[in-house]
């Protein structure tokens, strides 16, 4: 396979929470047009991985390149505006917010009004059932809308790279098939996205390369079809 043209790459990454390690030197890139993922047993380091890049932890060392830009000691928001969107774990929402001013937030970035309006509009065609809830306010929403809503207001901001964290987390398994149906369809309109995921099978699935994290360090990596195949990843993630 041939990875040319990063979007974003991180090198020799370490980061610490007091005395403890969380991430040991770890290396790996994500090119354009990809869907990359890590998986690993919690406490791997993944979703801290998201937290450094998109600012909200410092790294001890390393590099962090995103589009040929060195931005590993950038503040959040400075990271946020060169294009990089982070959903976290949890959803999040503006609990007292409708779902239109929950995703008007996400374009706190963007001065143009038809811009705006052409991104919810397509926005609209991806999550039918957030047109639905327009004017609701999202803490009424299911479980599966919050992550749908989270995932809409971070792509408002017309970002290059998409990083989600445990999109999966909590929903029924239709409700999964459809929310990576979802992250499928924004990868196929031009999004580069970067996933972390407990569900193995579902990860690797969709996603064109990964990489094992075990104990703040990546163990192995391929893409999806040969680490879905490998016998140890089967054996460890995937229920042998």
């Amino acid at each position: 396979m041939n990875r040319t043209e990063p979007v974003i790459e991180i090198k020799d990454l370490t980061v610490s929470y007091g005395a403890i390690q969380a991430l040991q030197g770890i290396s790996f890139k994500v090119c354009k047009g990809e869907i990359v993922a890590l998986i690993g047993a919690n406490g791997a380091g993944k979703s801290t991985t998201l937290r450094t890049i998109s600012g909200l932890l410092k790294p001890r060392s390393g590099e962090i390149i995103f589009e040929n830009k060195p931005i590993t000691n950038l503040p959040g928001h400075e990271i946020a505006r060169l294009g990089i969107a982070h959903v976290p774990e949890g959803r999040r929402p503006f609990a007292n917010l409708t779902v239109y001013e929950n995703l008007r937030m996400g374009a706190y970035l963007i001065n143009d009004s038809r811009t705006i309006q052409e991104t919810m509009n397509r926005i609209f065609r991806s999550f039918p059932r957030l047109k639905e809830r327009f004017s609701q306010p999202a803490g009424t929403l299911s479980g599966g809308e919050l992550q749908m809503l989270a995932i809409a207001r971070a792509l408002m901001a017309k970002p290059r790279l998409l990083m989600l964290d445990e999109p999966s987390m909590g929903l029924s398994p239709i409700l999964v098939n459809e929310i990576f149906n979802i992250i499928k369809e924004i990868n196929e309109q031009g999004t580069s996205i970067l996933l972390v995921e407990q569900n193995a099978h579902k990860a690797l699935s969709i996603c064109h390369y990964a990489y094992v994290l075990e104990t703040g360090r990546v163990v192995m990596e391929g893409t999806g079809k040969e680490l879905y195949e490998n016998p140890r990843i089967k054996e460890a993630y995937l229920g042998g």
